[in-house]
C-alpha cells in the first residue's frame, strides 16, 4: 500500500517566513541539548514505525514515519543555528 503527503507549497507572492522557533535557543548548548531531544523523539518514532509494519499495520507506521521525520526536521534546524553561532564567533 503506497502512502502520500500532500505539502504545500507557497506561491512566489508568499512571503517567506525566516524567524522559526528554532532561533529562540539562548546558546550553543541549547542548542545541541534541542537537537538530541529531537533525535531521540525520531527514534523513538522510527520504533513504532517498524513495530507497526511488522504487525501490518502500515497506516499507524506511516503516522510515525511523518512524526519521526519532523523531529529530525527540527533536529537538523537545531544543529544548523549551531553552526551559524560557531561560524561568527571571531
Amino acid at each position: 500500500m503506497s502512502h502520500t503527503v500532500k505539502a504545500e507549497v507557497p506561491d512566489k507572492t508568499t512571503p517567506v517566513k525566516t524567524e522559526t522557533p528554532v532561533i529562540m535557543a539562548k546558546n550553543s548548548s541549547e542548542h545541541h541539548l534541542q537537537a538530541a531531544k529531537h533525535h531521540e523523539e525520531a527514534a523513538k518514532h522510527h520504533h513504532e514505525a517498524a513495530k507497526h509494519h511488522e504487525a501490518g499495520n502500515h497506516e499507524k507506521a506511516c503516522e510515525c514515519t511523518v512524526k519521526a521525520h519532523g523531529h529530525s526536521a527540527m533536529a537538523q534546524e537545531h544543529q544548523t543555528e549551531d553552526v551559524k553561532q560557531h561560524a561568527s564567533v571571531k
